[in-house]
């Protein structure tokens, strides 16, 4: 009988030990993991470049960096260079860098690895805005 009350509590334990609190779940669900983006440029050469999905924290700080606040390319640059990082998770770029990626890389490029970073948010709402009209 006495080992029959061990199984009882060691599967109690692991039951225990195994459930997720809130918080575990949320950050399970987050997947924070970089995802690899490849961008052809003008010039027909591939930029690759890795990013993980924005956090909160993340849009807070690239909305401090930036002083016209409702300049969202300004925003989606802050967003590329703080984000733009290599297969290691070093990143490619400083905020001091912004200005000569303004003026010395050609708009169009940089709008497309801008918008490389922005996928993910507009993804995001999409998917977002897809499960409020499926809940209604």
């Amino acid at each position: 009988m006495r080992t029959v009350i061990k199984q009882t509590e060691l599967s109690f334990m692991a039951t225990a030990k195994t459930k997720l609190s809130a918080l575990d779940k949320l950050k399970k669900a987050a997947n924070l993991t970089p995802i690899k983006k490849e961008v052809t440029l003008s010039n027909g050469e591939d930029f690759e470049f890795w990013s993980t999905p924005l956090t909160m924290a993340e849009r807070e700080r690239a909305q401090k960096i930036i002083k016209d606040k409702e300049d969202m390319n300004a925003f989606a640059l802050t967003l590329f260079v703080q984000k733009a990082t290599d297969e290691n998770g070093q990143r490619l770029f400083q905020i001091g860098q912004m200005a000569e990626l303004k003026n010395e890389v050609r708009d169009s490029d940089l709008q497309l690895l801008m918008l490389a970073v922005i996928q993910d948010i507009a993804d995001d709402a999409e998917v977002l805005n897809t499960k409020k009209l499926k809940s209604s």
